[in-house]
């Protein structure tokens, strides 16, 4: 599953998401509140910092720009100074505002929270202070918006609207977009506003409401995870959805389709440092997946990555698709398997090095493992930051050691390599060679048992002709898989035939066979095993 996730990520494009909602700005001021005021008793905030971030479908629109899509907003600002602090950071970021109307009668919508730091504490947010209008958008800017909407459909690929009640989603605005996407064949999803009436969503494809705003809008209780999917199929049926994530902070997401089924999707358990912007997350996550042709358990699962991603951080925060990759991988190697495919590890091991580690190979059959592989590895590790195991193939194994080997199907071989701590990845390839392994992923160190003199070394040219160099680590004496194999092989011939005088009537050929095999390939397979 893990690595399912990491392909769809990897093969995500560049997908075209039209954001329809209200833009907001979110200032932040920063400062030490280290004493109480002498004027009242509050604390007071020595301010020394001023940032300002997008928000709202702002927000969303900027996350879907850092994580590849191509964005366009249909929103309004105010005609002040921070409208063009919300156009500048726009553009910044690459963001159409085309669509972005100026509403002459109201602010730009701001959030200013004052953010106090104490004896080198985490900052904690002090008080929030809004600048905001909620009437409805003027009749004229609301009839600009339904004559852009046929272009703007023609151009998107998925449809998100991000909803704060601050008066751009009128219901006659979200039925025109709704009427507007049917037409054009784009799905629609909601992330919808806190209210007890959902009528304004009707005919959207998908919704993410949190646990309140699903009670809120059915007027059901949701007091464990499994309620949720009660709640969640409510609002399918209600609506008319293909699917609904009602997202349910510690608990996960829950995932209701149009046909009834639900899963509840649990999320690791996270250090919530702040959990501003982690809904816009999962909307743009699961907005950017389903543009790019993923289904909704993938989506969900995803959204669930994204939004854990997003409370570990200080307000509204941005995510890359590398970041979430690396969160995917590392929760799959805390989950014991290192087993990445064959085309997922030169994408990793380049994502590492650009993050300044050292990529250390090594490769074999690892049929038996014993002490001399566990050295092996352990001082290949040493080597460096990220060791990376070649293992041969149920069939690669067969051409090099014959139809007796391996032992172990690759799968177990597998699971046992990455249950040492040594190792941080495990990838399976069928040539008899890791040769074209080693091409695609450059190593830093390319690791071989001191048996092996320099030019045997498969990869050894290629490796040094790209910067790296070869290490040869002394092998231990007395241990080969190929001799583990002939002992037990002689030792069950013995033990059968003393509990039985008819045994040496039966075929003598396997134990003579692995016997003589040993004598002829016992060296190398003490580091190929």
């Amino acid at each position: 599953m893990a690595n399912d996730l990491i392909a769809r990520v990897e093969s995500l494009g560049s997908p075209r998401v039209l954001v329809v909602g209200d833009l907001i700005l979110d200032r932040y001021i920063w400062g030490f509140a280290e004493r109480i005021s002498q004027e009242a008793p509050v604390p007071l905030l020595r301010a020394d910092h001023r940032e300002h971030r997008l928000g709202g479908a702002a927000s969303v629109a900027m996350m879907l720009r850092s994580l590849g899509a191509q964005t366009r907003l249909i929103g309004g600002v105010g005609a002040d100074h921070e409208a063009g602090i919300v156009r500048s950071l726009l553009a910044d970021q690459g963001i159409d505002d085309r669509l972005v109307a100026t509403l002459e009668d109201r602010p730009t919508t701001l959030k200013e929270r004052y953010i106090g730091r104490a004896q080198d504490r985490h900052p904690q947010q002090m008080i929030r202070v809004d600048y905001e209008t909620r009437e409805p958008i003027p009749a004229m800017v609301e009839a600009w918006f339904h004559s852009e909407l046929a272009e703007a459909m023609a151009w998107a690929d998925v449809v998100l609207i991000s909803d704060y009640d601050k008066g751009v989603c009128t219901p006659s605005l979200l039925r025109a977009v709704v009427e507007s996407a049917r037409l054009a064949g784009r799905r629609v999803i909601a992330d919808p506003v806190r209210t007890n009436d959902y009528s304004r969503y009707q005919g959207v494809h998908c919704m993410t409401p949190n646990r309140l705003e699903a009670q809120l809008a059915t007027g059901m209780t949701i007091a464990s995870a499994g309620d949720a999917l009660v709640v969640g199929q409510r609002l399918v049926e209600t609506l008319g959805l293909e699917a609904i994530l009602v997202t349910l902070d510690r608990d996960g997401m829950a995932l209701v389709h149009r046909d009834g089924r639900g899963e509840i999707k649990p999320t690791r358990p996270r250090q919530v440092y702040d959990i501003t912007g982690a809904g816009d997350m999962v909307l743009a996550v699961v907005g950017l997946c389903l543009a790019a042709g993923a289904d909704y358990d993938e989506a969900a699962a995803l959204g669930n990555v994204a939004g854990g991603l997003e409370v570990e951080k200080f307000g509204v925060a941005l995510l890359t698709r590398e970041e979430i990759i690396a969160d995917i991988a590392d929760h799959q190697r805390r989950d014991g398997s290192k087993l990445l495919p064959r085309e997922r590890v030169p994408l990793e091991t380049a994502r590492r090095r650009e993050a300044g580690q050292r990529i250390v190979f090594t490769n074999g059959c690892f049929d038996l493992l014993h002490p001399g592989h566990v050295r092996l590895l352990r001082e290949a590790a040493a080597l460096g930051d990220y060791l990376v195991v070649g293992l041969n193939s149920d069939s690669s194994v067969r051409k090099l050691k014959g139809p007796a080997r391996p032992i172990n199907p690759q799968e177990a071989r597998a699971e046992v390599l990455s249950a040492l701590e040594a190792v941080d990845a495990v990838v399976i390839f069928d040539d008899e060679t890791p040769l074209d392994l080693i091409t695609a992923i450059r190593p830093d160190v390319l690791v071989k048992g001191g048996d092996y003199r320099p030019e045997e070394v498969v990869g050894r040219d290629e490796v040094e002709a790209s910067g790296g160099r070869l290490a040869l680590i002394p092998v231990l004496a007395g241990h080969s898989t190929t001799q583990m194999v002939a002992r037990a092989a002689d030792r069950g011939v013995t033990h059968h035939e003393a509990q039985s005088p008819r045994a040496p009537h039966l075929p003598q050929s396997p134990p003579n066979t692995l016997s003589a095999r040993a004598s002829s390939s016992e060296r190398k397979d003490a580091w190929t095993g």
